[in-house]
């Protein structure tokens, strides 16, 4: 199998952008991963002992190399850059040279030692599209703090909203949790890429912008429903995040979410539970009267969830028009059927040379492809390239 060095070709959506990435985040490594998923040439500035992502777990069984940073970083080029010295300002001057934007999670009082400051950016590279990236952005009184994921989740106020619904049913006195793996991050990410394309397009008019992206605020986004509520006088916690009715039910071999917000919806319900009596109860026309009853009739449902197979309620869920969908395991969805034909994953290799299949991008262009294929990097091989 052959696979594409990290250089774009001209299909692409950014062939020709030059990105530099400087991250030991998530929010900002997973920026430099859908820049070059699009087709940017995203070098990676790494210190000398590399990426703390790279010893990131979960680590591979069979090679010992980090799952994370192997999709974080496929796709890119490493070069190792201490911009502490001499050597490594003259790296950090020739690549940013010609880049179109650059990616930085390093800590604001680390910046101007490490020349990537906004004013000596703005000043050195007035064209350049420089990306900030950092928990709690790079100004107010929190710009100094560091943070992790489940600091940052909380921060956002998703934390305070787990566990909800048949979660919080089966566990109530379960603390507040964080969302399996890095949802903070990968948030933060895509709002940094989404901020560097938008003042990327601008250059021309504008010249190059200095972006400050706050993992918190991205984050809080998330959330607009539960502030939107909370502008209403009513505090959504996780005791009341809940849909009136629907959710997640357990069937006879797994679970399903089901969704029902609409009239409609509602009595393609009552025709996949088989038109029971106690839903033929003439109140029950009544949206609002349906909310406040809402635990009387997931009590019903659920009933009837179990004695069914999964599969099966999908299926006739979906001909019937009720937004319906399992809960499959990484395997189901790695191997699904429509994932494939959508060519949501694709072939990369490892830096040990083995091969893996990775999750591309969450979107597609109509009329341009993603970068199919690519390599995980290995540290500073583009200095090393340069030498052989």
């Amino acid at each position: 199998m052959l696979f594409e060095e990290a250089s774009p070709s001209a299909g692409l959506p950014l062939a020709g952008c030059r990105v530099v990435e400087r991250s030991r985040t998530v929010a900002a490594a997973y920026a430099g991963r859908l820049l070059a998923a699009m087709g940017a040439q995203v070098v990676m500035l790494e210190p000398e002992a590399g990426s703390p992502l790279r010893q990131a777990p979960p680590l591979l069984e069979d090679t010992g190399e980090s799952a994370l940073f192997a999709y974080l970083g496929v796709g890119k080029r490493s070069l190792v850059c201490d911009p502490l010295t001499p050597e490594g300002q003259a790296v950090l001057a020739r690549e940013l040279d010609g880049a179109d934007i650059l990616i930085d999670d390093t800590p604001v009082r680390l910046r101007a030692a490490a020349g990537v400051d906004p004013e000596s950016i703005g000043r050195r590279f007035p064209s350049l599209v420089h990306v900030s990236v950092l928990p709690f952005g790079a100004s107010g009184a929190k710009a100094h703090w560091d943070g992790e994921e489940v600091n940052l989740l909380h921060a956002g106020g998703e934390g305070f909203l787990l566990p909800n619904g048949l979660s919080h049913e089966l566990f109530p006195d379960r603390p507040p949790l964080k969302i399996y793996g890095h949802f903070a991050g990968y948030q933060a990410g895509s709002t940094a890429v989404t901020c560097a394309l938008a003042a990327w397009w601008t250059v021309p008019e504008a010249g190059g912008q200095y972006v400050d992206v706050s993992v918190q605020d991205a984050v809080l986004s998330v959330g607009a429903f539960a502030l939107q509520r909370l502008g209403d006088g009513s505090l959504e916690h996780r005791t009341t995040r809940s849909f009136r009715y629907g959710g997640v039910f357990e069937t006879l071999d797994g679970y399903l979410e089901l969704l029902t917000l609409e009239d409609r919806q509602w009595g393609a319900l009552v025709e996949l539970l088989g038109r029971p009596a106690w839903a033929g109860e003439e109140a029950l026309r009544d949206p609002l009267e349906r909310s406040r009853r809402g635990a009387e009739i997931n009590g019903h449902i659920r009933a009837w969830m179990a004695a069914h197979r999964v599969e099966d309620i999908v299926r006739r869920a979906q001909e019937l028009g009720v937004p319906a969908a399992k809960y499959r395991t990484p395997v189901e969805v790695s191997e699904g059927e429509h994932e494939r034909a959508r060519g949501l994953f694709a072939p990369a290799m490892l830096e040990s040379g083995e091969p893996v299949d990775v999750l591309l991008a969450p979107f597609q262009f109509r009329c341009t492809p993603l970068q199919r294929s690519g390599r995980v990097p290995a540290l500073g091989e583009m200095a090393a390239e340069a030498t052989a």
